[in-house]
């Protein structure tokens, strides 16, 4: 279908420059943030996916179906022992506040993930999770202990995934296109990338949102959306600097987007649909991978019919 909707992003390209660098310096901002708060320590958050911890499992004694739990609930019996119970009296004492709950299978089965805790410790998290929502079966009652080590190793696996992604995309890039092409596909990806990454940093500073291994599959996923998106607005470029010669760089530009503007929306529209159903039926599990695909799904849509084309209009040149 041809796009009706005319665009002139030439003439409105200091707005886009404008709309997107103030985003991305108010995530670099919420990274520095981040970095240096006493709690966090880091540009993200990071969950206990990439720092090690303890997860405990316990199993609900039910004939038929349970009765249904509320994490919250379990959230604030948990905080609680931090004031109550001996064990986490000391200066030392893990930060409750990080706990991870998930209910499955119907509330049957209740899945706490913590800061690293000792043996005592586990047990009094136990005693009060059994004491307040039982009766639970003992003998299906598991505490095991996620290691540092493998959570550094998990961290460094998706920087280094992270990054021969970035590779791999303009190696592609530059051989089909240009270097200019290559260029302003990767700036456009990791504008997409910083800026998702800049809103886990301040939901992470302001209310305590950890990054897990989902966050870094989420990553990888919007990358290859983005530069799929942008290779599309790419190629019509190309086509009508062969078929419209009569036109200035900057104008086979605007006629180009203005072309793909319709199919791109409509991609974007239909596969945010997905992702909003899953932000509310989806559950506690999914919820922030889904909320962080759909932040990426608008930031790329941006970035490929918008940011990189407008500063491909500057260059003059044609293909």
């Amino acid at each position: 279908m041809k796009s009706t909707i005319s665009i002139q992003l030439y003439k409105n390209r200091k707005f886009v420059w404008l709309v997107s660098f103030s985003l991305s310096l108010i995530s670099i901002f919420g990274m520095l943030m981040s970095f240096k708060s006493p709690n966090i320590k880091a540009p993200l958050n990071l969950g206990l996916d990439f720092t090690g911890g303890t997860q405990i499992t316990l199993e609900r004694s039910c004939s038929i179906n349970c009765s249904e739990l509320n994490t919250i609930d379990i959230s604030k019996n948990i905080k609680a022992l931090a004031n109550k119970n001996i064990n986490f009296s000391s200066n030392n004492s893990p930060n409750l506040t990080r706990s991870q709950i998930q209910l499955l299978d119907n509330s049957k089965l209740i899945s706490i993930r913590l800061p690293y805790l000792s043996a005592d410790q586990s047990e009094s998290v136990v005693s009060t999770i059994q004491n307040t929502f039982g009766p639970f079966i003992k003998d299906n009652t598991s505490v095991e202990i996620i290691g540092p080590s493998l959570g550094k190793q998990l961290l460094k696996s998706s920087l280094i995934s992270l990054f021969f992604a970035f590779i791999g995309i303009a190696i592609y890039i530059n051989f089909r296109y240009d270097r200019r092409y290559s260029f302003l596909a990767l700036l456009a990806l990791f504008h997409d990338v910083l800026i998702v990454c800049g809103v886990f940093s301040w939901l992470g500073y302001f209310n305590n949102i950890e990054v897990d291994s989902l966050f870094a599959v989420s990553l990888l996923t919007i990358a290859g959306y983005s530069v799929n998106n942008t290779v599309v607005v790419f190629d019509r470029i190309r086509e009508k600097s062969i078929n419209e010669k009569e036109l200035s760089f900057k104008y086979q530009i605007d006629e180009a987007v203005s072309a793909t503007l319709t199919r791109t929306l409509y991609t974007s529209f239909t596969t945010l649909l997905p992702l909003i159903c899953i932000l509310i039926w989806g559950g506690s599990s999914l919820y922030w991978f889904a909320f962080s695909l759909v932040i990426g799904v608008i930031t790329g849509s941006w970035s490929s019919i918008a940011l990189a084309p407008s500063i491909l209009s500057i260059t003059g040149k044609r293909d």
